[in-house]
C-alpha cells in the first residue's frame, strides 16, 4: 500500500538511520540493496522503509528486517516500529529504468526490476524472487546469460513473417496467434526469436511472470515434482504464468506419455486463461513422430511459421552483422564472396568470420578472398557438396519407410509410385542430373515420364493438396519438406 503523509522528520535521521544500517550488514550490501532504491521516513510513532515494487518490498523485509530494527533502535530508542511500504515515487522511477534500457544486449532480467548496480545476487543461496515472480528459466547463474532481443534478429525473406508473429506477440500477448508455433532446422534463429519474445514480453509487463524453459528442462522438473511430490507447485509455476515460453518441444516426442500429458494440460490451462504460448520445433508439427494427436492438434490451432535456413541475401545481411563487432575489418567483397559460398546455417556463418579473424591476425595479413580460401577452404569444399541420385532415392525411403530399391520397382501402387514421382521433383530441384538420367535412374524408358511426374508434383504443391505415399496420406507440403530434412543429414 502506498505511503501515508509523513510527520515532520528529525534533523539527519536518514543519514543516521542509513549509516547503522550499512554498518550492520556492509556498505556494499547497503549500496547494493538500499542505497537509492529506498526512503525512509519517520512518522513519529514509527519508521517507514519505501521500496519501489513488491519484490524489494518482501526480499529486504525478509532478508535484512532485523537489521533495520535495530538500527531504528539504535537511531530513535526501543519500541520504534519499522514498516516496508511501497512508495509511489520509486515505484515510478523503477518503471521509467527499465522502459530506458536498450533492447540490444541485454542479459537475463533479474527477477523483478533490480539494482542497477547487482552484477548478482547477494551470497545466500540462490532462490526465486518473493511471490513467485523469477523468469522460469534454464541458466543456474541467471545473470550470466545473455539474452538475445528481436532488435538484433537480421530479416530476410526466409524468415519474415516469422519475424513479424514475433512481434505482434510481444505487442499483444494472447490476443493473436495462439500458440505461435516457429520450426525449422538447427541453426536457423528460432531460438532467438523465442529470447527476444521473452525480452520484449519482460520489459513491457515487468510485473509479470514469463516462464522460458527448454522441452527437456520442463520434463526434467516434471519428474523431480513426481519424485518429490511437489506437482502442485510445479503445475502453478507454469500454469499460471503470464506466457509459457518453449523450446525445443521435439524433445518431448518419444518420451513417456506422462510428460506430454502434463504439458497437453499446462498448454490448455494457459490458453484457457487468454495467456500466450510460443513453442519452437525441429519441423511442422505433423510431422514430429511419437507426439500425442491431441497435442498436435493444439499446436495447429494456432500459427504455425517456419524460418528456413538464410537465402543468398539474408546470409550477406548476416555476415554484415556479425562483422561489424569486431577487429580485422572484413571488407565487402570478402563478404560477398562467403554469402555466395557459404550455404550454411547461422552458426555456420559466425562461425567463418571468426576463423577468417583468427587466421588474418596470426598470419598478420589483410583479409582477401585468397585469404578466405586458404583459412576456410574446407569449410567451402564442404558447402560445394553435390547431390546425388542415389541421395535422392535412400532420402525418400527413409523418410516413408519403404524398403532400399522400391522407387526403381515396376510398382503401380499409389504408396511407391507417388513416392517416385516426389523423388523425381527433388531431383530436378536438388541435383543437376537430366531428365533423361533421372527417367533411367529410376527405370522409366523415356524422359517424359520425368517430366509429367515433375508436373504432377508442382500441382500438388500449388494447390496444397494431399497425397498418400509410403504408408499414410500427407498434405504434399509437409511430406516434401521432410524428405528434404532427410536429404540434409
Amino acid at each position: 500500500m502506498p505511503l501515508r503523509p509523513s510527520a515532520e522528520p528529525a534533523v539527519g535521521f536518514e543519514q543516521r538511520l542509513a549509516t547503522a544500517i550499512a554498518r550492520r550488514i556492509g556498505e556494499r550490501r547497503f549500496d547494493l540493496w538500499f542505497r537509492d532504491h529506498t526512503k525512509f521516513v519517520h512518522t513519529g510513532d514509527s519508521v517507514v522503509v519505501g521500496v519501489p515494487n513488491l519484490y524489494f518490498h518482501d526480499w529486504l523485509q525478509k532478508t535484512f528486517g532485523p537489521y533495520v530494527r535495530a538500527a531504528a533502535a539504535e537511531v530513535l530508542g526501543d519500541g520504534v516500529a519499522v514498516r516496508f511500504e511501497i512508495d509511489p515515487e520509486l515505484f515510478q522511477a523503477a518503471r521509467r529504468q527499465q522502459e530506458e534500457v536498450p533492447s540490444a544486449g541485454l542479459h537475463e532480467p533479474a527477477p523483478e526490476p533490480a539494482p542497477a548496480s547487482a552484477k548478482k545476487p547477494p551470497a545466500a543461496k540462490p532462490q526465486a524472487a518473493p511471490g513467485g515472480r523469477a523468469p522460469k528459466t534454464e541458466s543456474r547463474n541467471p545473470n550470466r546469460r545473455r539474452w538475445r532481443s528481436l532488435s538484433e534478429f537480421v530479416v530476410g525473406a526466409c524468415n519474415r513473417v516469422a519475424y513479424a508473429s514475433a512481434q505482434s506477440v510481444v505487442e499483444e500477448p494472447g490476443l493473436g496467434a495462439n500458440p505461435l508455433v516457429l520450426y525449422g532446422p538447427t541453426g536457423t534463429g528460432k531460438t532467438h526469436l523465442l529470447e527476444g519474445i521473452y525480452v520484449g514480453l519482460r520489459k513491457r509487463n515487468p510485473e509479470q511472470k514469463v516462464a522460458f524453459v527448454s522441452a527437456e528442462g520442463f520434463m526434467n522438473r516434471f519428474v523431480a515434482s513426481l519424485h518429490r511430490g511437489t506437482q502442485p507447485a510445479f503445475r502453478k509455476q507454469y500454469r499460471e504464468c503470464f506466457a509459457l515460453l518453449m523450446d525445443d518441444l521435439t524433445f518431448l516426442a518419444g518420451k513417456k506419455r506422462a510428460t506430454q500429458v502434463e504439458f497437453l494440460h499446462t498448454f490448455d490451462a494457459v490458453v484457457a486463461e487468454g495467456r500466450q504460448v510460443v513453442v519452437t520445433c525441429d519441423c511442422h508439427p505433423r510431422l514430429v513422430e511419437d507426439l500425442m494427436p491431441e497435442l498436435v492438434d493444439r499446436l495447429l490451432g494456432g500459427a504455425v511459421w517456419g524460418v528456413l535456413p538464410p537465402d543468398p541475401e539474408t546470409r550477406l545481411a548476416l555476415l554484415r552483422t556479425k562483422a561489424a563487432a569486431a577487429q580485422p575489418v572484413i571488407p565487402d567483397d570478402v563478404l560477398e564472396f562467403l554469402a555466395k559460398n557459404l550455404r550454411g546455417n547461422v552458426r555456420e556463418l559466425e562461425g567463418a568470420v571468426h576463423s577468417l579473424r583468427h587466421f588474418a591476425r596470426v598470419a598478420a595479413r589483410p583479409v582477401t578472398k585468397e585469404l578466405a580460401r586458404e583459412a576456410i577452404g574446407e569449410l567451402l569444399r564442404h558447402a560445394a557438396r553435390v547431390v546425388r541420385l542415389a541421395e535422392v532415392d535412400a532420402a525418400v525411403c527413409a523418410a516413408l519407410r519403404l524398403p532400399a530399391g522400391s522407387l526403381k520397382s515396376k510398382s503401380k501402387a499409389w504408396a511407391v509410385s507417388h513416392a517416385r514421382m516426389l523423388a523425381i521433383y527433388l531431383a530436378r530441384k536438388h541435383t543437376s542430373a537430366t531428365y533423361g538420367e533421372i527417367s533411367t535412374h529410376f527405370g522409366n524408358k523415356t524422359h517424359s515420364t520425368a517430366v509429367a511426374a515433375e508436373k504432377r508434383v508442382r500441382r500438388w504443391l500449388e494447390k496444397d493438396e494431399s497425397v498418400t505415399a509410403g504408408d499414410r496420406s500427407w498434405k504434399a507440403r509437409d511430406l516434401v519438406e521432410r524428405i528434404e530434412r532427410e536429404l540434409q543429414q
